[in-house]
């Protein structure tokens, strides 16, 4: 009886072994090496930081009303002035950035997950699976997404997961494109092949060799899918579909913002929340760019 061990591979597949994702060493050397990145990711820690403990320092509630301290300019006091009700600016914009940021992860978590899924199973399984999936990818293009928003909004109700879930319903379908012409590209490789050979199921092939080998562009896409989700939320809140008062978001208080500075000049009611949906966005940006040099130094 031939044992084994005594079976022969296939001459083309002998010296081939599943290929393994980057080291992880040498991309966070990469990584630590993109300055603007890690400005970008340090800038974006502290923003974090300061919008998650911030109000818990603060002398302000974000909603306590003070008519005598009303409209009043950036101060040693209010250092980002007061609102027509008398709210500290300061401590509006930092619980703001609380809902903002965690719609932004929240619907970049459920937007990677359909996208990635989508992708990968387009990518590998091909055939009419593939068509179908592309073909869905397409018509979720041509959906008009304000007028699914203002259907939700109508539906449902205005609540964060309503809002969260309808955000990445409407922005999945990059990524499932980006990973599924990844997923083409990998599934013809040898190393693939020579999983096969080796007896490994699909689903190990899927996520032991597909999946960390396109981790990069997972990573990346992540990274702009935060951008878009916050920068949507912001959109949303601004056209008075988001979330309402007294619930302060960024793109909220944008929208409060409008008659003051217009008609009355308070700059400052607009220029806060303004400037940190611009650093969050521009340090995400950043941030993503650098995970796309660590990951593919070619890609330079």
């Amino acid at each position: 009886m031939t044992s084994v061990s005594s079976l022969s591979v296939p001459e083309g597949l002998q010296a081939v072994a599943p290929s393994a994702p980057p080291r992880r060493s040498r991309v966070l050397r990469r990584l630590l090496r993109h300055r603007l990145a890690m400005f970008s990711a340090l800038l974006l820690l502290c923003i974090v930081v300061a919008c998650m403990v911030g109000p818990f320092f603060g002398s302000f509630d974000a909603n306590r009303i003070d008519l005598a301290a009303r409209d009043l300019a950036p101060n040693w006091r209010h250092w980002m002035g007061t609102d027509e009700l008398g709210r500290d600016q300061f401590a509006r914009v930092m619980i703001g950035g609380r809902l903002s940021l965690s719609a932004g992860l929240a619907t970049m978590a459920l937007t990677m997950g359909m996208g990635v899924a989508v992708g990968a199973i387009a990518g590998y399984v091909g055939g009419w699976v593939d068509s179908a999936l592309m073909r869905t990818v397409d018509a979720f293009y041509s959906v008009p997404g304000l007028f699914v928003l203002i259907v939700v909004v109508a539906m449902v109700g205005v609540s964060f997961w309503s809002i969260v879930a309808t955000l990445a319903l409407l922005n999945w379908m990059g990524t499932a494109r980006l990973i599924r012409a990844s997923v083409q590209t990998l599934r013809r490789q040898e190393f693939i092949e020579a999983a096969h050979v080796l007896g490994a199921s699909h689903w190990r092939v899927v996520v032991r060799h597909l999946i960390p080998n396109v981790l990069g562009a997972i990573l990346v896409s992540a990274t702009l899918n935060v951008a878009v989700a916050i920068l949507a939320e912001s959109t949303l809140s601004f056209l008075g579909l988001g979330f309402q008062p007294p619930d302060a978001t960024w793109g909220r208080m944008l929208q409060e913002a409008q008659i003051p500075v217009i008609r009355e000049g308070q700059w400052w009611r607009g220029f806060f929340p303004g400037m940190m949906i611009f650093l969050t966005v521009l340090c995400v940006n950043f941030l993503g760019d650098g995970l796309r040099d660590a990951f593919d130094p070619r890609a330079r």
